[in-house]
């Protein structure tokens, strides 16, 4: 992750067409090791949620050109490395595990390097039946979130209110106001930049197991009542 990191911070401060192809080759060889270790990933996840078996670190690694098309940023590369690993890939719309590598812009720092476990961009028909999970179900996904053991939930995309439909001053008012229903962890550079790093990772994302079977129950509900 050392050289990953690095090549991640050089970018950071050379976001141009120009020295990515002349950083092409060097950039394969790091995104074929990145493709080992969420090959590792997926295998060690597979012990615990057998709904990813069976997947491929392409189904789950996202490219690193950046779509400008909507954006004002047009700067053409992402400045990080990333893995989602849900049932049937990472384009799905399922909840799962969620890896995140990013340095501080060109500092060399750790900047923003996480774990996640959860969804994000949820369809607003999902993410109703997953409202109406947490009102059924709230203190076991409150238990479930307990023990995710160093993670904590997302706050960064919330309603300032409770939705209109559901009750408020609940103990779930928090998660009800979510849009998207995430779990967080940051890594530091010891255990980012461990030997043991898939190893302990894949012994974090177990302890959100429960949590993301439950979102996905709420998801998979929802897809079965488009049908």
């Amino acid at each position: 992750m050392r050289d990953t990191m690095s090549f991640l911070c050089e970018l950071a401060a050379n976001n141009n067409k120009q020295w990515f192809d002349a950083n092409r080759e060097r950039y394969r060889v790091l995104r074929a090791r990145f493709e080992e270790f969420t090959a590792e990933l997926i295998d060690g996840i597979s012990t615990f949620d057998a709904e990813v078996h069976g997947l491929t670190p392409k189904e789950c690694i996202f490219r690193i050109n950046r779509d400008t098309r909507f954006s004002a940023n047009k700067a053409p590369y992402k400045t990080h490395f990333s893995a989602y690993i849900c049932p049937r890939g990472k384009k799905s719309g399922y909840a799962g595990y969620y890896f995140h590598l990013e340095p501080e812009s060109d500092r060399g720092m750790i900047g923003r390097s996480i774990l996640a476990a959860g969804a994000v961009c949820i369809p607003t028909v999902v993410l109703k039946s997953i409202r109406e999970e947490i009102i059924d179900n709230g203190d076991q996904m409150l238990a479930s979130i307990a023990a995710a053991y160093g993670f904590e939930v997302s706050l960064a995309n919330s309603l300032k209110r409770t939705p209109t439909g559901f009750p408020t001053d609940t103990p779930y008012d928090e998660l009800l106001r979510l849009k998207d229903v995430c779990l967080e962890r940051t890594m530091n550079e010891e255990w980012l930049y461990s030997d043991r790093l898939a190893e302990r990772a894949i012994d974090a994302f177990r302890t959100t197991q429960p949590f993301i079977t439950q979102i996905n129950r709420a998801i998979r509900y929802a897809y079965e009542e488009m049908m």
